[in-house]
């Protein structure tokens, strides 16, 4: 299974209403076919309210294995679905990394 599949599947336990696991590897200095770095948006009901931090807390407990070894990198946009709606459903753009062409 690859890495985004695991984090998908793990992510599943929050019951999303919407989930995007992007991997933004490729616009990295990592070599081709890599699943180092990823942009995580998730809209769910479970993190009604909880701050920022603790939301991040939950998706890092779920994707322990993932954070101590292959992943390096990991944005999370973290929403509740009213969130997600006054944000016109859009999560922002990854800048891109600086030393991904050198």
């Amino acid at each position: 299974m690859s890495i985004q599949a695991a984090i998908e599947e793990k992510l599943q336990a929050l019951e999303p209403s919407y989930l995007a696991v992007e991997n933004e590897s490729h616009r990295h200095a990592v070599p081709a076919n890599s699943e180092t770095h990823f942009k995580v948006t998730v809209v769910s009901e479970h993190f009604q309210g909880l701050m920022p931090v603790k939301r991040h807390q939950r998706l890092y407990a779920l994707l322990a294995d993932e954070l101590a070894g292959p992943v390096h990198a990991l944005a999370l946009h973290l929403y509740t679905p009213s969130e997600w709606q006054s944000r016109g459903e859009a999560r922002p753009d990854s800048p891109d990394c600086r030393g991904a062409g050198a």
